[in-house]
């Protein structure tokens, strides 16, 4: 079974790329031309206004020609069309002025194809086949991994270069080359320099990807700002391995930045220009088309290089302006609104308006706090007022007070009596304490805040356990075993900082 499914499968993508998409429209003669004449061979920017007028102009002037079957629309609706389809792209200008367009890659290589298709020459001659063969002779000699085939072939081409300046040296003969030699010459030679811009414009709009993919990411807020940061250094240093046009520029960078190289390219198509035959191969648009190639590689390096720039400009213009305390749900809500509006956008035409209300509708609230609860700015609670017993009440006072919690204030004044180091030696641990509290203070619930107060105090745990016996209200003991909690560190007849009369 043949691959024909599969070949036809290759080729259906190829048609979806944009090159050839605009190659096989129905008004690709018509947009190629627009294009030709508003951009030039340099693929110079040109401002929105400009343009628009500009393709209003061209179709005018056609119309008045009685061309037909020109598309419908004004210059602008004409170029978001264009845009959409990607054969343009608007961007900020360089000077910070306005907006320019600029053909996309795709928009020059069907350029290149249109002009090259225009041209008439040979499809066979012997500067083609002569500059085939030398192709595979110089790349075999610098790639073929055998060393001994490698330096046989640079011997070779070292005893032919020797010959042939042997030959004239002595005086030997100088044939003329053909005509039809230096037309097939110079034809490929605008070939391979039309191929620069467009080379170029996809290491641009590479650079260009990146820039839009950090400001959606910064605006998406998604991840932090640091992740974000080290993304982009590690796509700026893949991008010379990841992509074909990013390891084609990394590699033609050192000799486009070769000035010993551009000069001497510069005086090779100065030597070619002056040839006698060019005159009659060459018009003076083609001349200056050679004449400019070391400006083209400078205009599309610098071009390159301010992309660059550019990205790493959205990155720093996005930390700084970056606000950790943002309010993230209304710019979440913001976002939405923004995609809802680009997809409504896509889906109508330039014309076309929505009714929006000037002000959002009232929300149904009727009251909407400012400030949130604050501990610290509440008032105290008043004290609670005694309450008068003598009315033959069920409870009095003390008995709801013998009820409640630990006394905290009485536990506390009795603690720090032990705890003085000028009074006479007290009782040594919590236990011995608490049996010599009165038996108001001797209540179950006050062994909880006796060993809460001795805790803040930092007092030292012994071993072991001691039991105590507590009383109730209501007169009934219990009994419960306590933690050896010590009141001294250190036996008071030892203590140096005791006075002579309190050991």
């Amino acid at each position: 079974m043949s691959d024909v499914a599969d070949e036809l499968a290759r080729m259906r993508e190829a048609f979806e790329q944009p090159t050839l998409r605009l190659l096989h429209q129905q008004h690709a003669p018509l947009v190629l031309t627009i294009f030709r004449l508003a951009f030039g061979r340099d693929n110079q920017p040109v401002p929105t206004s400009r343009l628009h007028h500009q393709v209003e102009t061209y179709l005018g002037e056609l119309r008045m020609a009685g061309v037909e079957g020109l598309p419908s629309g004004t210059g602008r609706e004409l170029c978001l069309t264009w845009m959409r389809r990607k054969w343009l792209i608007r961007a900020n200008a360089a000077d910070g002025d306005g907006e320019v367009y600029v053909l996309t890659s795709s928009a020059q290589e069907s350029l290149e194809q249109a002009r090259s298709l225009a041209r008439e020459r040979a499809t066979l001659s012997e500067h083609r086949v002569a500059t085939i063969v030398s192709a595979f002779r110089r790349f075999n000699s610098e790639a073929n991994p055998d060393r001994t085939t490698r330096v046989t072939l640079l011997n070779d081409e070292i005893n032919r270069l020797r010959i042939e300046r042997d030959r004239l040296v002595d005086g030997g003969e100088m044939p003329p080359a053909s005509e039809d030699y230096m037309a097939e010459g110079f034809g490929e030679l605008r070939s391979l320099v039309s191929a620069l811009p467009s080379d170029f414009a996809r290491v641009e709009e590479a650079f260009a990807r990146i820039r839009n993919d950090i400001h959606d990411a910064f605006r998406a807020d998604e991840r932090p700002a640091g992740e974000l940061v080290d993304d982009y250094l590690a796509r700026i240093d893949q991008l010379t391995t990841a992509t074909p046009e990013g390891r084609a520029f990394e590699g033609a960078f050192p000799l486009l930045r070769d000035e010993d190289l551009l000069g001497q390219l510069r005086a090779d198509i100065a030597a070619l220009l002056e040839h006698p035959s060019t005159d009659a191969i060459l018009s003076e648009a083609d001349r200056r088309e050679l004449r400019d190639t070391v400006k083209l590689i400078r205009a599309g390096l610098d071009r390159v290089l301010v992309q660059r720039n550019r990205a790493t400009a959205t990155l720093r213009s996005n930390i700084e302006a970056r606000d950790v305390n943002r309010d993230r749900e209304l710019e979440r809500v913001l976002r939405h609104l923004e995609g809802r509006l680009g997809t409504w956008y896509a889906a109508t035409g330039p014309r076309a308006t929505a009714g929006v209300p000037l002000l959002a509708e009232r929300a149904g609230v009727d009251h909407l706090r400012e400030r949130f609860f604050d501990p610290s700015e509440e008032r105290v609670p008043p004290p609670l007022e005694p309450v008068d017993d003598s009315d033959g009440g069920d409870v009095s006072w003390d008995e709801l007070r013998a009820a409640g919690g630990p006394s905290l204030t009485d536990l506390g004044d009795a603690l720090d009596t032990v705890l003085d180091p000028m009074l006479l030696p007290g009782p040594a641990t919590i236990a011995e304490l608490f049996d010599s509290l009165p038996v108001h203070l001797r209540r179950p619930v006050e062994v909880i805040g006796l060993l809460h107060l001795a805790e803040r105090r930092g007092l030292v745990d012994g071993a072991g356990s001691t039991d105590v016996v507590t009383v109730r209200p209501d007169g009934s003991t219990r009994t419960l075993r306590l933690p050896t909690v010590l009141t001294r560190t250190t036996p008071p007849d030892d203590d140096p900082d005791l006075p002579e009369d309190a050991r």
